[in-house]
């Protein structure tokens, strides 16, 4: 069974439909003592860091999910989901995250963009795969998904399993042992995010 974090910043419904499509049962989970029980966890988001990790400890889910990524069963994080998985970020302010993955949040800098861009990056643009990775079984080396977005996750190369460019190449896919996440939305990119969700089902 898949739980998916439910702390008042995600777009829950399109995340568990988007499962429901691929017949793959799932579970909104609000309390932070069921999260073991699961098999695998997706920390969904949208909206700010900073309020996104006070509704985290408020909960008391911030603990649940280190403890849950420890036990070594699969993580996954989607959009600010996957920047919350990280040391730090400076949106709005300088906010801890779980720091699960080392590496920190960062705006988009477009005194260095290669030429002029709106921030935020939003609509589809491809991801291409830098390693491979149990999340892109079946799917090409380079594929379209679909982004919303003003900040990206800044890491160690090790880390990186997919890039994107806009403006600059940026970490736009994250592995760190049992844990992933994912920069663009799955949920809301037809067939390749369909795959990614059902390759995440599968570990």
């Amino acid at each position: 069974m898949i739980g998916i974090v439910n702390y008042n910043m995600g777009n829950l419904a399109s995340v568990s439909n988007a499962f429901t499509k691929l017949n793959i049962e799932t579970s909104i989970e609000s309390d932070p003592k069921n999260i073991q029980n699961y098999d695998k966890l997706l920390l969904p988001g949208v909206g700010a860091f900073g309020d996104a990790m006070d509704h985290l400890k408020k909960s008391g889910m911030d603990e649940a999910i280190k403890n849950f990524a420890a036990s070594g069963k699969p993580l996954l994080g989607i959009c600010l989901g996957m920047q919350l998985l990280f040391d730090s970020s400076e949106e709005f302010g300088n906010h801890k995250g779980l720091g699960l993955i080392e590496g920190s949040v960062k705006a988009f800098d477009p005194s260095h963009f290669d030429h002029p861009l709106k921030v935020p990056h939003m609509g589809w643009n491809e991801l291409f795969a830098q390693k491979q990775s149990p999340l892109f079984d079946g799917m090409k080396k380079e594929f379209y998904l679909y982004f919303v977005h003003s900040y990206h996750v800044v890491c160690d190369d090790k880390y990186t399993i997919g890039a994107t460019h806009y403006g600059y190449k940026f970490t736009s896919a994250v592995q760190k042992n049992n844990i992933y996440g994912f920069q663009p939305h799955p949920e809301k990119s037809h067939d390749n995010g369909l795959k990614i969700l059902e390759n995440f089902a599968k570990l």
